[in-house]
């Protein structure tokens, strides 16, 4: 039995993938997004929004509006915007969202900290994403593959609302997991997201700069500088799809870290999305990245504990180059950043 209407912020890559499958399944689901041609296909009768690749082909027609088009208010909102946007839409939707109602972060980052400075923590339910997906045009994304899917309430509780969440997300995904230790996943994809954004300064696919030996001190170093600041916050990180954080903590011995790459390569290679968002975001869209927003915090918050991450923030830096078109993405952009491993911050 569907459970109550859901209102999809975002109609991109993650939210158009989640809201095309939950409606197929009979959910009732609206799509707010900014691109008015997008919003336009999703409610024409002979268009709607059509999910394609390997692992689901499917067309729906829903209810779509832009924010200005918008009315009324749901108990249910999922919020799938880049991270970068997220204070901006989370206060366009608070309008529209119910006095009892929650907003599910289906974003990448730590973006729940900032939705809960607006909506209020109580409202906010934390998530966390790893299926591969493209927006390729308007009504139309690519779904390329299957990745972890965890729900869990900021505070690690095990709600009704949060099991009723988990219900709602097992007729996108059947293996969902919803978790007493969200902030545990995220971090967990900080670490992963550092190395997709240093894919990003290349051209190689994921799988493959990963798979590169050239590259496996950079992957070691990366994820090493961001599980170093989780475990000053007092975050337990969490494994996934090839990810094992405790091969990137300190003292963890080099075989375990070539593993868990070796686990990631595997699980990248087996999908028909090839290279990261943050890639499409540079070459394909030509605009800002999320890297303010999901890895320049690590870096930051690592200053509060005393750690450095020179890694981290060189990276940041390299991205902001590209997007100012100073620098050319070519895959020496990462025999670059390797180079600094080991040097003194």
């Amino acid at each position: 039995m569907p459970e109550e209407p859901i209102l999809v912020w975002g109609a991109g890559a993650i939210g158009g993938t989640v809201g095309a499958l939950l409606g197929r399944a009979g959910h009732d689901v609206t799509f707010v997004d900014i691109v008015a041609e997008h919003v336009a296909a999703i409610r024409d009768p002979a268009r709607g929004l059509r999910i394609t690749g390997p692992v689901a082909e499917c067309r729906v027609v829903a209810p779509a509006f832009t924010p200005g088009e918008l009315t009324g208010t749901w108990r249910r909102v999922f919020l799938c915007v880049k991270a970068h946007h997220t204070a901006e839409a989370t206060r366009a939707l608070l309008p529209h969202l119910d006095a009892d109602g929650h907003v599910l972060s289906l974003q990448n980052g730590l973006t729940e900290r900032i939705i809960a400075g607006i909506a209020g923590h109580a409202r906010t339910v934390g998530a966390f994403v790893n299926f591969g997906a493209d927006w390729l045009a308007p009504g139309e994304i690519l779904y390329g593959n299957r990745g972890a899917v965890v729900i869990g309430e900021l505070d690690g509780a095990i709600t009704d609302r949060l099991g009723s969440l988990h219900r709602t997300l097992l007729d996108f995904d059947d293996a969902a997991v919803m978790t007493g230790n969200i902030w545990g996943y995220l971090w967990g994809k900080l670490a992963y997201g550092a190395m997709l954004f240093a894919q990003a300064l290349g051209q190689d696919s994921i799988a493959g700069a990963l798979g590169n030996p050239r590259l496996f001190g950079l992957w070691r170093a990366l994820g090493a500088e961001v599980m170093a600041v989780a475990a000053a916050e007092g975050v337990r990180p969490e494994g996934f799809n090839g990810f094992d954080p405790a091969a990137f903590m300190p003292g963890a011995p080099e075989a375990a870290a070539r593993r868990s790459i070796d686990a990631m390569v595997a699980f990248n290679r087996t999908s028909a999305k090839t290279h990261s968002g943050v890639w499409r975001d540079l070459a394909v869209r030509r605009r800002r990245t999320e890297v303010d927003a999901q890895i320049a915090p690590v870096a930051e918050i690592g200053v509060r504990h005393g750690l450095a991450c020179p890694l981290t923030a060189r990276l940041v830096a390299m991205i902001h180059e590209i997007e100012e078109r100073r620098r050319p993405m070519t895959d020496d952009n990462l025999i670059e950043l390797a180079s600094l491993v080991g040097q003194p911050a």
